[in-house]
């Protein structure tokens, strides 16, 4: 077992911040400072770049970072030893510039590049650049990369080492023709995804030919921008699965291991959003057969790194091959916790020739992680439309017991339409599952993000939903569950009430503060102290208005709302982030965002930003005096939902439109978006062009 304690080791130096970590901390660290290379340069951005050099620091290894102008202050390049910019802000003139990068390979002398994920960490051709000028590249070689990253050969291979796979089409899709064709053949509903793309890029599911045709020339170009292969597959789409994927891990003596499974099935967009390990849904026999069914494929490439089989498993636990990510995975912190191993240091022992120092019996799951992507989105927007701006304010709950954070940001930092809009990866671990969740909804509630919208609202939503606290989910989870779209946190009776008990506790502790001043001997202005004994307020919350008394005795509120007494305590710093406040013994941690002189108060209550309008009763009777804005018509008018470039433009003034007709596509961290007109009419004018960055909000398209 010294190897797990070793692993143990790993993962604190891979970025466990909490108090307590999975295991202690026992023997090994010699082997930290294994030879294995001088200096490795890391071809990627954000938080997987700097999760990458905190091994390396640990190894004792010196790191290149790489980054286009726009990143050039970026967290990744100031925690490298170097760091080269390789090109302007596009993916394609930066991170995916393989000239660029490969002089800055032999400016800095690196002996080896770590791909993280993403951008070229799957690309056969980055690979043998890279050996040609005797470069190790951290990962597999370049014939595991060409088998595995094309699925369509990926899929042949899978079949002939006997794993299970999922019927489609074994060839590439010509055109948007030959797809209808094909469609029809396997039936519908079909999977159509790109050759060799992967994190839900180029993916679409169509139910009929139009989707068809659709969904093949957007994942085409989504392909392309992507990856620089528009190639697209077909098959059946698997109703209702599960996410459910195996990692592994080989050297380049023929040995491979599986280090269990992770549960993805919480998706938007055929983008992972919640992960976990293990899975809740599998029984021993079947995580056993899906792990050596995924090391049979490695062997059968001879796969030497860290590497993903994935599956889609059904209701019966019949699970078929979906792909394999030659790379390592957004997702896997959750492995380094139940193993305790520190995966990137293993994939640097074995690009070094390595043998694996694990045998499978030595592979552990010690308790449960679950992993939250906090992302710069909009969850009330499909789940999550991406928004840019600049973080004013951003702490993170590294304070808290058993929570990891894998993030490349710091306050000031930018989120831009160039790349990724994740924030971050917060993982918590606990003994088990209903502690870890425990953890992650106290990590999600302390987190704090100012200056870009988030998802953390949703994020919370999901750990706390009954059905994925029984474990009762699959891919289509977020649809299911909120038909609707995603509309926020649903406030019981109590919890509303605990709201408005904290609002105007937050009101008048206000007022009190505003109502201080220093006294000085020889003030000339008599300092009159109101004795006010009880505050009648008015609070509106959802167009509902509440009628509130509230009184204080030091750092407790007594407030009766609607004919409720609660009791609220709290430090009641109001400039601090964060407020623990305890209601009648219940313990809340909320942010107040915002607080304007008209009595309008953001608070986060519940992972939910909740606005309420406070006054006091004399105030609120001299409002209904004011005149209401008028709300403006948008009706005809078509305005982004998102920040983003304008991909094309598919109409010109005096044409007529019939509602849900494509008006233009824009293109928002690498995912392409149909816009629609919402009425039929004729354009009017048309305020965007093909190529132009447009903002969220700005108008595009106004209708007659």
């Amino acid at each position: 077992m010294a190897a797990v304690w070793v692993g143990a080791a790993a993962l604190v130096a891979a970025g466990w911040r909490g108090r307590r970590s999975p295991h202690r901390l026992m023997r090994g660290a010699a082997l930290w400072t294994l030879k294995t290379f001088d200096k490795i340069l890391i071809a990627n951005r954000g938080e997987i770049a700097c999760r990458v050099i905190k091994t390396c620091k640990k190894m004792g290894i010196k790191t290149v970072a790489i980054h286009s102008d726009v990143d050039a202050s970026s967290v990744h390049v100031k925690m490298a030893d170097e760091a080269v910019c390789v090109g302007p802000a596009p993916t394609s003139k930066s991170y995916l510039n393989m000239d660029a990068i490969m002089e800055a390979i032999k400016k800095t002398g690196a002996q080896a590049v770590h791909p993280g994920y993403g951008f070229l960490s799957e690309n056969r051709e980055f690979a043998k650049c890279l050996a040609e000028e005797d470069v190790i590249f951290i990962g597999p070689d370049t014939h595991a990369i060409q088998a595995m990253g094309d699925k369509i050969e990926s899929k042949l291979l899978a079949k002939k080492a006997k794993v299970n796979t999922i019927p489609g089409f074994d060839g590439v899709v010509k055109d948007a023709d030959e797809a209808v064709r094909i469609a029809r053949e396997i039936g519908y509903p079909v999977m159509i995804k790109a050759s060799a793309g992967g994190g839900g890029k180029g993916m679409r599911i169509a139910w009929d030919d139009e989707e068809t045709r659709d969904g093949f020339r957007f994942s085409s170009q989504e392909a392309a921008s992507s990856f620089g292969d528009d190639r697209l597959l077909i098959e059946k789409f698997i109703d209702n699965p599960r996410h459910i994927e195996i990692q592994v891990l080989g050297d380049k003596h023929g040995n491979a291991l599986w280090l269990n499974e992770r549960e993805c099935s919480i998706q938007r967009r055929n983008q992972k959003v919640v992960e976990e390990a293990p899975s809740i849904f599998l029984d021993s026999e079947t995580r056993r057969a899906m792990g050596e069914q995924a090391v049979a494929l490695a062997k059968a490439v001879k796969y030497s790194s860290a590497g993903t089989v994935e599956f889609l498993v059904d209701s019966k636990k019949n699970f078929y091959f979906l792909e394999m990510n030659t790379r390592l995975q957004v997702e896997h912190p959750v492995t380094e916790c139940i193993t305790g191993l520190d995966l990137v240091q293993e994939m640097i022992r074995v690009a070094k020739g390595y043998p694996l120092r694990h045998k499978q019996a030595d592979i552990p799951i010690n308790g449960w992680a679950v992993e939250c992507r906090v992302y710069a989105e909009d969850p009330y927007k499909s789940f999550g439309l991406p928004s840019i701006g600049r973080l004013s304010q951003y702490q993170e709950p590294i304070h808290l017991p058993g929570v990891r954070v894998d993030s490349g940001i710091q306050p000031g930092s930018d989120i831009s339409i160039y790349y990724d809009p994740m924030i971050s990866k917060l993982i918590t671990y606990g003994s088990d599952r209903t502690e870890a969740l425990k953890r992650m909804e106290d990590a999600l509630d302390n987190y704090v993000i100012r200056g870009v919208t988030h998802n953390i609202a949703l994020l919370r939503e999901v750990i706390i939903n009954s059905r994925f606290i029984k474990g009762d989910i699959n891919t289509k989870f977020l649809s299911d569950v909120y038909p609707d779209g995603f509309k926020g946190h649903k406030l019981t009776e109590n919890e509303r009430n605990q709201l408005l008990a904290i609002a105007s506790s937050l009101f008048v502790a206000s007022q009190l503060r505003a109502q201080r001043f220093l006294e000085h001997e020889n003030s000339r202005v008599p300092i009159i102290k109101p004795q006010v004994a009880t505050w009648e307020l008015s609070i509106k919350l959802h167009d509902e208005v509440h009628a509130v008394v509230a009184s204080n005795s030091g750092p407790t509120f007594s407030v009766e709302v609607d004919g409720s007494k609660l009791n609220v305590t709290s430090t009641w710093n109001l400039a601090s982030p964060l407020l623990s406040v305890n209601i009648d013994g219940t313990e809340r941690t909320i942010q107040c965002l915002s607080r304007e002189a008209g009595g309008t108060m953001s608070i986060q209550f519940l992972g939910t930003v909740y606005k309420v309008h406070i006054l006091t009763k004399l105030a609120a009777e001299l409002n209904k005096f004011m005149l209401e804005k008028v709300a403006e018509d948008t009706s005809s008018t078509l305005r982004s939902p998102m920040p983003g470039v304008v991909v094309a433009v598919s109409v010109k003034p005096g044409d007529m439109v019939a509602e849900g007709q494509e008006i233009c596509v824009i293109e928002a961290m690498k995912m392409q978006n149909s816009m629609t007109a919402g009425k039929t009419g004729k354009v009017k004018l048309v305020h965007c062009k093909a190529g132009d960055t447009v903002g969220e909000g700005d108008l595009l398209v106004e209708l007659e």
